[in-house]
């Protein structure tokens, strides 16, 4: 389960981080609805967020 949840952490925070990149227009991120669109980079904050603190979580778990 502590595996499972570290990596659903991971997961979580690395697709936030797709999110702000699209969000802010960066010439590596893939191309979508979701370009320069500021609420993405709200959103893929509020992701990254979660999932550092699942995995924070999961990793303090014994």
């Amino acid at each position: 389960m502590r595996t499972a949840a570290m990596l659903l952490g991971t997961l979580v925070a690395l697709g936030g981080a797709v999110w702000i990149a699209q969000g802010l227009n960066l010439p590596f991120a893939p191309r979508s609805f979701m370009t320069a669109d500021r609420t993405w980079i709200v959103l893929g904050f509020v992701a990254v967020v979660i999932g550092f603190a699942t995995f924070t979580w999961a990793r303090r778990q014994s």
